[in-house]
């Protein structure tokens, strides 16, 4: 005999759970504070604890409103930018929205195209996509509009571009290794059909120039682990390199076990340093010297402002990811010369 599913809970419920009135709760779940900070936390526990969901199809009759988001990726989706997502998604939810994700494939016309379709559907509130849109811009939500938020931040291949692509905090990487006496580099570059691979190789020869430091050359060309063993288990005997700078984490991880394998310790005989702050970053031995990408706080604030416009509210500026060199125990000093 088939058991009943749960009753879903009700705001009612999660008001009186929480202590606060239901039109408290309301204004929380549609983001209109301020409240005091005992009072988020009371109400987010109770709609954790009551696993509470707002009805949308009550609220979507009773208001014309859907309660749906939808972000739009190009495809193919080879490098989907899941902590970004994961935070506009978050944010969604607690502001009252359920956010889809929705691939469209072929060139951008074709994505502007398809999303003018699903802008004219009725089905949805607001749109944001991480793709340029050709002929498009921004809108906020009106009576038979659906608004739009662009994050001009990803190309057709959903790589990072723009601020995404800064690879300034490289330069900051290579003067704290000169500071600790590391005078010839070697550079791991990342595949050149990438803005942020390109970048981070022009800003290593500018910095390894302006500083008057010697590179014994660049290799590597993808984004692979088995790239950045090959750079470090074909280097000379003879180079005299201490530092490897490679364009990503994996090319790093691959370079500290082609020097274990060699017999060079990381980072007494050899420096390594990687970028995105992978999760396996941290816990490598030794574990990693990299940048870190705050991409949670793009998604949150491209959700924030597509929310915004969703609310003809003030909509604030997208953020800018900042990038943060975090140096861990793949780097130290330059060995004594002949060690």
């Amino acid at each position: 005999m088939a058991s009943t599913p749960p009753r879903a809970a009700t705001l009612h419920e999660v008001a009186a759970l929480a202590g606060v009135s239901h039109q408290t709760v309301s204004r929380f779940l549609h983001n209109k504070g301020p409240f005091k900070p005992a009072t988020i936390e009371r109400v987010e526990a109770a709609i954790q604890e009551l696993n509470y969901r707002p009805n949308m199809i009550a609220r979507s009759m009773r208001t014309r409103e859907t309660g749906i988001l939808a972000a739009i990726l190009p495809s193919p989706v080879t490098a989907m930018p899941t902590p970004t997502l994961a935070a506009a998604a978050e944010l969604a939810r607690q502001s009252g929205y359920f956010m889809e994700i929705s691939v469209i494939e072929g060139p951008a016309q074709d994505r502007a195209r398809r999303t003018q379709e699903l802008l004219d559907s009725g089905r949805l509130e607001g749109v944001l996509s991480l793709g340029a849109l050709p002929g498009m811009s921004e809108q906020p939500r009106s009576p038979g509009t659906t608004a739009l938020a662009i994050l001009d931040q990803y190309d057709d291949r959903l790589r990072g571009i723009g601020p995404l692509a800064d690879a300034s905090a490289l330069r900051e990487i290579i003067e704290t290794l000169a500071g600790m006496g590391h005078r010839r580099f070697l550079h791991i570059q990342g595949p050149q059909d990438w803005s942020s691979a390109r970048a981070r190789r022009e800003e290593y020869l500018r910095s390894i120039e302006d500083l008057g430091l010697a590179s014994h050359g660049i290799r590597g060309g993808d984004w692979t682990i088995e790239s950045g063993y090959a750079a470090v288990s074909g280097l000379e005997e003879d180079s005299g390199v201490t530092a490897v700078i490679a364009a990503n984490d994996y090319l790093a991880l691959g370079a500290v076990r082609a020097a274990h394998d060699r017999g060079w310790p990381v980072p007494r005989q050899l420096s390594i340093t990687g970028w995105d702050d992978l999760p396996t970053a941290r816990y490598a031995v030794p574990a990693l010297s990299t940048v870190a990408v705050d991409q949670r706080s793009q998604g949150r604030s491209a959700m924030e402002r597509l929310i915004a416009l969703v609310r003809n509210e003030p909509a604030p500026d997208p953020s800018i990811p900042v990038s943060r060199l975090i140096l861990r125990e793949s780097t130290g000093p330059a060995p004594a010369p002949g060690t």
